[in-house]
């Protein structure tokens, strides 16, 4: 079983947690079930989770709710812990770069925060 955690800046803000309260609750409920899925099963279809190409080991949690395509960018952390750092509608074929490079930044931002801590 894995453990979803949300990114937080150093404030203690959640931008994913503020990406999830402006969906519909129908969108809300198909991305419940698809953070569930990753929770449980031990291997996430391609459809719901899938490697980022030219990343720093960043994913895209993959939801669709209707016509509306979800993702959620995030990072495996210490093999059972996955990250989420941001979320956005998908309007075009590619992941934006400027979402990536959000992603990136806040993982290095959680790692060194992460690591400092202890």
């Amino acid at each position: 079983m894995r453990i979803v955690e949300f990114y937080k800046t150093e404030n203690g803000e959640s931008p994913v947690q503020k990406f999830f309260d402006s969906l519909s609750s129908k969108q809300m409920q198909k991305t419940s079930w698809v953070l569930m899925l990753i929770k449980e099963i031990p291997h996430v279809p391609i459809n719901y989770l899938k490697k980022l190409v030219g990343t720093d080991e960043l994913w895209e949690l993959r939801i669709n709710a209707g016509n509306t395509k979800i993702r959620v960018l995030c990072f495996f952390h210490n093999g059972k812990t996955i990250v989420l750092t941001s979320g956005f509608i998908k309007k075009s074929q590619k992941t934006p770069k400027n979402e990536i490079d959000m992603a990136e930044n806040r993982k290095k931002d959680y790692l060194r925060r992460h690591y400092n801590e202890r």
